[in-house]
């Protein structure tokens, strides 16, 4: 192997280390996010409240848009993720109402 691609496999390999720390990071902060939203939904469940808030979605959708502006992130990906997210929520919550 030549020096240069001796160096790319390098680099390669510091941009995947980079990558999993990342991928870990995401893994870890979903996870705090639902435990946060599985309380919320126990809080609606106990006190007959809706799983679903509509304008608080919204709001929040608008936020991410903002935020990934921000941040260089493609906006419409950012509002995709959140939304699954947020039909992720409603669906734990409606489970909690059960």
């Amino acid at each position: 192997m030549t020096t240069e691609a001796t160096r790319a496999q390098a680099l390669l390999k510091e941009h995947r280390d980079s990558i999993d720390r990342l991928d870990a990071i995401l893994v870890y902060t979903l996870a705090e996010r639902f435990k946060q939203t599985q309380a919320v939904g126990k809080l609606k469940a106990m006190h007959e409240l809706p799983a679903s808030d509509p304008s608080r979605e919204a709001r929040q959708i608008e936020r991410l848009e903002w935020l990934s502006k921000e941040a260089d992130l493609d906006p419409e990906f950012a509002k995709k993720f959140l939304t699954f997210i947020i039909s992720e929520v409603i669906r734990h919550h409606e489970i909690l109402q059960k």
